[in-house]
């Protein structure tokens, strides 16, 4: 008698609240191909969702796309997005149905068609700056196809090599280098990071000085950004960046000047991911210094969107001490203030 194969499918769905604040603002000043991105990890996969205040698809509609940044797994990945509006209710305070769009990826950067969420028309008038914001339940979910097997399948557990680097940072076995951070050791292994690292690689491998040392001093390096960036390098994670405090912002900071100084580029593009979302009048300045300092376009433009947004934030920024930094060390970067603030005024 034959097998009998049979495909087996499964799901996997993620939930997640992304907020717009300054709506309002967002949707009269950007054009239909501007964006707000949020990056969502769901099934091992990245992936990006991007609001668009002021959309092509419809002038007066806020719309909103899922793309996959990742490389599928097995040929495609099979997922759909949901868009449930939170705030602001409409007018006629009448609930909102969630609207949903299917997708089969096929290769990263390849995304849906636009999901039209709601008309602006239709929306009530905040009754203050506070109130100003736009909130949107997505819910991310991915059709799984088993392949075919016969009556019987093994599953094939996720991978857990990030799991034993980490533990072999951490236990030291086998280490064959010592960093010396201001004061501070840290011994790791040199293979490990020069696979990782080609700024590693040529001073462990190549020509340099360093090729044959057993030690290595690490100047101008904060101890904590040194050894977040080692746990990068053997885990591609970054605990230190998952935290809803302020603190993160200054770690970032360490970490992607660190990222550009050693050639990470992921864990770069991850730190300037995280300050985008958070830049604060207090922040915005030395976060655009720093975005100039190591070529960081999509950061720098989101900092000076932000000091730009109203004459009332742009006092506030020049205020701050990391404006006068800005000025002293950047002077570059004020062309595009300059530039932004003369684009809106016309």
């Amino acid at each position: 008698m034959a097998n009998v194969c049979t495909k087996l499918t499964g799901t996997v769905r993620s939930v997640r609240l992304f907020q717009v604040d300054g709506f309002s603002l967002a949707a009269k000043t950007m054009n239909s191909e501007e964006c707000f991105k949020f990056r969502w990890n769901v099934d091992g996969y990245e992936w990006e969702i991007h609001c668009y205040p002021a959309s092509g698809w419809g002038s007066e509609y806020v719309a909103l796309k899922l793309m996959l940044l990742s490389e599928a797994r097995t040929g495609n990945v099979r997922a759909s997005l949901g868009c449930l509006l939170i705030h602001p209710k409409k007018l006629n305070n009448e609930s909102q149905p969630e609207k949903t769009v299917t997708h089969v990826f096929k290769r990263p950067n390849d995304c849906t068609r636009g999901v039209e969420l709601v008309n602006r028309k239709s929306l009530a008038v905040p009754a203050s700056l506070k109130d100003d914001y736009l909130t949107v339940e997505c819910t991310i979910t991915i059709l799984k196809e088993l392949p075919e097997a016969a009556t019987t399948t093994v599953p094939v557990p996720s991978s857990n090599l990030h799991l034993h680097l980490g533990e072999l940072l951490e236990s030291r076995t086998g280490a064959d280098i010592m960093f010396l951070v201001s004061g501070e050791s840290f011994a790791a292994h040199k293979l490990v990071i020069a696979a990782r690292s080609p700024v590693f690689m040529a001073e462990f491998f190549g020509h340099m000085r360093e090729a044959s040392a057993g030690r290595v001093v690490i100047k101008d390096m904060e101890p904590q950004a040194f050894k977040a960036m080692l746990h990068f390098i053997y885990t591609d994670t970054v605990p230190e960046l998952d935290q809803e405090l302020e603190a993160v912002a200054t770690m970032a900071q360490h970490l992607l000047a660190a990222a550009d100084r050693y050639g990470l580029e992921r864990l770069k593009v991850i730190c300037e991911s995280k300050l985008a979302g958070g830049i604060t009048v207090e922040t915005a300045a030395t976060t655009l210094a720093l975005a100039q300092q190591h070529n960081c376009s999509h950061l720098k433009a989101k900092c000076v969107e932000f000091m730009v947004s109203t004459p009332a934030v742009l006092d506030s920024v020049v205020a701050t001490e990391g404006y006068k930094h800005l000025e002293a060390s950047c002077p570059a970067a004020l062309t595009s203030i300059v530039i932004s603030m003369r684009g809106r005024r016309n």
